[in-house]
C-alpha cells in the first residue's frame, strides 16, 4: 500500500514536470532566439539553438532533463550557463523563509478563524469564502498601498543585499508573508469550516453539549479528532500553493527568490530553470498529500468518540476511518 502511494506521487511529479514543459514549448521563440535578440541571421540563430542543444526533439530533451534529475542534476541555464542548482541554492533560503512566515501566519489565522466558528458552534463562514476568491494582485496592491504608502510602517520594496538574510531585517518578510498568507486562511478556513460543522453535528458532540460539558473539553475530546486528517490534508496544499505563490509575491516586492528566477526565466525561455522551479512546488505539494494520506492511514477515532457513536459490542475503531466522514 504504501509503495503504491509512493508510486503514485511520484507519476504525478513526473505528470506536472511534463506538463509545464510542454506549456513552456508552445511560448513563441526559445533561449537561442530571445539570446539573440532579432540581431543575427538565421544562420547565427541556427548555430545557437545547436550550441544550446535546442535544435533536438522536445521529447528527448525533456527525457534528457528527467533523466539529470533523476541523477541529481538539473542541468545548466541556458541564459548565463550556471548550473541550475547553484542558482536555486542561492535564492531558495530567501524562499524558504518567506513559505515559512506565510505558513505559520496562515495556521495562526486559520485556527483563530475555526475557533470563533466553534464558538458559534458552526454558524458563518460567508466572510472566509468570499476572502478566498479574491485575487492575490488585490491583496499585493491593497497592502502596499494602506501598510506602506498610507502608514509608512513597512519598505514598499523587499530587497535585499547580495547574500543578504531576511531573517537580518524582518520587515521586509511582511508585505509578501501577508499577501500569502491573507488568502490562503481564507481559503484553508473554508475547506475546514465544512470539516468543522460535520464533527459538530455528531451525536456524541451534541449529547456532551447538553450535558453541560466546558466547550474547550468538548473541543480537545470529541471534535478535533475528526479535523485531523482534512487538517494535514489542507496543510500539505497550502504548502504547496504558497511555494507557487511566491511567484507572483517576489516579483510585485521585488523580493529575491526563487519566484523571482522563474518570472525572468520564463521572460527568456530559459527550461532546465523554469523545470526546477516548477519541480519545487509540485514536490512539496506532492509530498505533503502522501504524508497526509500516509497518517490518515494511521489514524484511528479515539475510544471514547467511538464509543459515543458507535453500539456496544460493535468491536474495535477501523484505523484510518478518522478523516473519512468529514
Amino acid at each position: 500500500m504504501i509503495l503504491r502511494a509512493v508510486g503514485r506521487t511520484a507519476a504525478l511529479t513526473v505528470a506536472a514536470t511534463a506538463v509545464v514543459f510542454a506549456a513552456t514549448e508552445l511560448l513563441p521563440g526559445d533561449a537561442g532566439e530571445l539570446r539573440t535578440a532579432g540581431r543575427a541571421s538565421a544562420a547565427e540563430i541556427a548555430r545557437e539553438r545547436d550550441r544550446l542543444g535546442l535544435d533536438r526533439p522536445a521529447v528527448v530533451r525533456y527525457l534528457d532533463w528527467l533523466y539529470g534529475v533523476v541523477r541529481g542534476d538539473l542541468g545548466r541555464s541556458l541564459a548565463g550557463g550556471r548550473p541550475v542548482a547553484a542558482l536555486f541554492a542561492e535564492r531558495l533560503p530567501a524562499t524558504a523563509a518567506l513559505v515559512a512566515a506565510a505558513l505559520a501566519v496562515t495556521v495562526l489565522l486559520t485556527v483563530t478563524a475555526l475557533g470563533i466558528a466553534y464558538l458559534r458552534r458552526g454558524r458563518g463562514g460567508s466572510a472566509a469564502t468570499g476572502l478566498a476568491a479574491v485575487p492575490q494582485p488585490v491583496y499585493a496592491a491593497v497592502l502596499g498601498a494602506v501598510l506602506a504608502g498610507l502608514l509608512g510602517w513597512l519598505p514598499a520594496v523587499s530587497l535585499l543585499p547580495p547574500g543578504g538574510s531576511p531573517l537580518a531585517d524582518p520587515r521586509v518578510l511582511v508585505l509578501p508573508a501577508l499577501t500569502l498568507a491573507l488568502p490562503s486562511a481564507a481559503f484553508a478556513t473554508a475547506l475546514l469550516r465544512g470539516a468543522l460543522g460535520d464533527a459538530l453535528r455528531r451525536p456524541h458532540v451534541t449529547d456532551a453539549r447538553l450535558r453541560g460539558l466546558p466547550a474547550p473539553l468538548v473541543l480537545r475530546r470529541h471534535v478535533l479528532s475528526f479535523l485531523y486528517v482534512p487538517a494535514l490534508q489542507v496543510t500539505a496544499l497550502l504548502a504547496g500553493g504558497l511555494v507557487a505563490g511566491t511567484a507572483l509575491v517576489e516579483t510585485v516586492f521585488g523580493y529575491p527568490g526563487t519566484g523571482q528566477l522563474l518570472v525572468s526565466a520564463v521572460a527568456v525561455r530559459d527550461v532546465p530553470v523554469v523545470q526546477a522551479a516548477a519541480l519545487l512546488p509540485a514536490v512539496v505539494l506532492l509530498l505533503g498529500m502522501l504524508l497526509a494520506d500516509l497518517a490518515a492511514r494511521r489514524t484511528t477515532v479515539p475510544y471514547a468518540v467511538r464509543g459515543a457513536d458507535t453500539p456496544a459490542g460493535a468491536g474495535p475503531a477501523v484505523p484510518g476511518t478518522a478523516g473519512r466522514g468529514v
